[in-house]
This record gives C-alpha cells, sequence and structure tokens, in this order.
C-alpha cells in the first residue's frame, strides 16, 4: 500500500496481513488521559498498537511551552523504531473523534520525511459499522529502525506568528471551537479567547455528518474562501496546543492545497506570556 493522506477500512481490512502495513490507535480525551488506552485494550483493530498523545505524540509540558509541545526528534525516532516503523511500512493512524488525534501522529511522521501515512477515514466507527473484528489484547510488533529528521520549515513559534500577522503575510486558522475561539469559554487554557488576526476554522468543518472527510473538492472551496486569494503556503495552522491544527493541514493536502506550517505551542502557549495580546468575540 502506499497511501498519504486518508485509507478507507475495505481497504486496511486487506493489507492488515501486510508485515509492511502498520496500525497505531490514537483514542484519547483531553482531562482522562487514561480513556483511550483504556478503550484500545477493551476492542482495536487486529495488530494495532497504542499511541499515546501526551506520552507518544508530545514532549513533557515546561512552565513556557504549549500543552503538547513537539517531541524531541531523537525520542520521536526511537518511538517510531519501537512501533517497528522503517521507510518500508504504511503507516495508518485512527481515533474515534474524526481524526483529531490520528492527525496528529500523521503530521508528525510527515514532519520526520516519512510520507507512507494515512488517517483511517470514519476511524474505528467506521470500522466497527462495517462489522469488522476487533480484538482486546494488546498487540506487539518487532522493532525496526526508523531513520528521519524534523523539516524545521513546517513550523513557526509564536514570535514567528507575531511577525506575520503584523505584517499580513499569513492566514492564521484556528481550529478549535468557535466558543473557545470567540473567548465565551475557555476549559484548558490560562486566557480566553484568540490571537488577534486569526480566522476561526473549526477542524470538524472538514467532516460530513458520517465523521468522513469530505471531497476533496468540498474541502477546496471552503479552505480557499479562508485564504481570500491568498496562496496556500500562507497558512499558519494553530489550535490549542498543536494537535486538532493538523487536522486542518491533512484536510488542506487533501484538497490540493498543501504547504501550510504548524504553530505547535497555539493557543496554550500563547496565552501563557501575559505581554501577548488576546482578542474576543467573532
Amino acid at each position: 500500500m502506499d497511501h498519504a493522506t486518508l485509507i478507507d477500512v475495505e481497504t486496511l481490512r486487506g493489507g492488515l496481513a501486510d508485515p509492511n502495513v502498520r496500525v497505531l490507535d490514537c483514542r484519547f480525551e483531553l482531562g482522562q488521559p487514561d480513556t483511550g488506552r483504556s478503550l484500545y485494550l477493551k476492542g482495536h483493530i487486529p495488530g494495532a498498537l497504542y499511541a499515546h498523545l501526551d506520552e507518544d505524540l508530545a514532549a513533557p509540558r515546561t512552565p513556557w511551552s504549549g500543552r503538547h509541545p513537539l517531541p524531541d526528534a531523537s525520542a520521536l525516532s526511537a518511538t517510531f523504531s519501537r512501533w517497528g516503523i522503517d521507510q518500508a511500512v504504511q503507516v495508518v493512524a485512527y481515533d474515534d473523534s474524526g481524526g483529531a488525534y490520528a492527525a496528529r501522529l500523521w503530521w508528525l511522521l510527515r514532519w520526520m520525511g516519512h510520507r507512507r501515512v494515512a488517517v483511517l477515514d470514519g476511524g474505528y466507527s467506521a470500522w466497527k459499522a462495517a462489522g469488522l473484528p476487533s480484538l482486546a489484547a494488546a498487540s506487539s510488533v518487532a522493532p525496526r529502525t526508523f531513520t528521519g529528521a524534523p523539516d524545521h520549515s513546517a513550523v513557526v513559534t509564536a514570535d514567528d506568528v507575531a511577525e506575520a500577522v503584523a505584517e499580513q503575510r499569513c492566514v492564521l486558522l484556528d481550529a478549535r471551537s468557535i466558543e473557545r475561539f470567540e473567548g465565551r469559554v475557555e476549559p484548558l487554557d490560562p486566557r480566553a479567547g484568540h490571537i488577534p488576526g486569526a480566522q476561526s476554522f473549526h477542524f470538524a468543518r472538514n467532516l460530513g455528518s458520517d465523521g468522513r472527510f469530505l471531497t476533496p473538492a468540498e474541502l477546496a472551496e471552503q479552505f480557499k474562501r479562508a485564504l481570500r486569494g491568498r496562496e496556500p503556503a500562507s497558512i499558519i495552522a494553530m489550535c490549542g496546543s498543536g494537535v486538532t491544527a493538523c487536522h486542518n493541514l491533512l484536510a488542506l493536502e487533501l484538497a490540493g492545497l498543501g504547504g501550510g506550517r504548524l504553530y505547535p505551542g497555539s493557543f496554550s502557549e500563547w496565552s501563557r506570556d501575559a505581554a501577548r495580546p488576546v482578542a474576543t468575540g467573532p
């Protein structure tokens, strides 16, 4: 298999016996970090390993970072090696949240130079709805050697964001819910609101009512409205902590509008600094 964005359940089912296919269960719940692993142990796609957002897909937070800092490249390479991933492996990531967490793994692998990674369209719900089997016992694989290096041009810092917004040379898309963007609620971060100049683009807009991604044409139409004539490379994707922002970057890739960058610290990092401005309202 060679899939770089999405994969459907039937295609995955046909490839499960391939030793060069690696499935990662990324189910997670913010505020209840043990829930995803518990769900995995109750039932998962056969052969799937569990990828924990806090432990595997993020570095420990610091007093200055956002909630999910990017992992150190050497630590991430070691994790991928432990999961039996090398250049020959097709990775498939899934969750039960429309791809919200699986997209983080998709982005991290691409950031490290591995392009054979796809998100399961519809996630675990689509797998179960198709009547396909699941296993409760934890899976294991033989380790392999992952080689890769981070693409530093794919990320931006808080200072980069501040400068790009001030000079009006970026499209800053915030993947959080509209309620959090407008500052009506803030359950996780120090201040409520958004970075001045950002646009609200909740990641759920990328999905249909069935929990699957919209067609590339539908995605392109709504992203082009957000771009307002600018190039896709001008996009900076953000959210609360650099996780669901990856969902928008995946959707942009599907739409043929790749080239956007990630602000990993996102609003959780930005709002920690009292000197940085925060806006509320639409």
